[in-house]
């Protein structure tokens, strides 16, 4: 018996290593499916700003209904109302009550430009609470 040698030769090509994108393409569809189902439930707040652009003192808009309801903000974040400086658990409960008296009166708020934004939100969320569905911005032309 002759014995025959069996040699393995290799003539394929080398592979080279590939990464597979289709977990991270499917991971990053889901994230873009919620961003869409989520972002409509958003509640967002607008403000309107007046126009930077100067106008003379005589064109100038001014307030032309004064509210019952007067909560002034320093600099310094102090809420005042009637003069008197209030926490604000005190300014929920005169909005409650000013809200019984005044039901159709809209809350004016006199914000000063470097108090923080932080204090006009708790009053805004202070007002929605006590059943307001308005409020005033009152701004101080520089």
């Amino acid at each position: 018996m002759s014995r025959r040698a069996f040699h393995w030769s290799n003539n394929s090509a080398i592979e080279e290593p590939a990464v597979n994108l289709t977990p991270l393409i499917d991971v990053v569809f889901v994230i873009l499916i919620m961003f869409i189902v989520v972002a409509p439930m958003l509640e967002l707040d607008r403000v309107e700003l007046a126009d930077t652009s100067y106008a003379p003192q005589e064109k100038s808009i001014s307030v032309q209904e004064a509210s019952p309801i007067a909560i002034h903000v320093r600099q310094d974040n102090t809420i005042l109302i009637e003069g008197r400086a209030v926490t604000f658990s005190q300014l929920a409960d005169y909005l409650k009550q000013a809200k019984v008296r005044y039901p159709n009166a809209k809350p004016q708020l006199f914000h000063d430009k470097n108090a923080n934004f932080g204090t006009y939100q708790a009053i805004k969320n202070a007002a929605e609470a006590a059943g307001f569905q308005q409020m005033d911005v009152v701004l101080k032309p520089a």
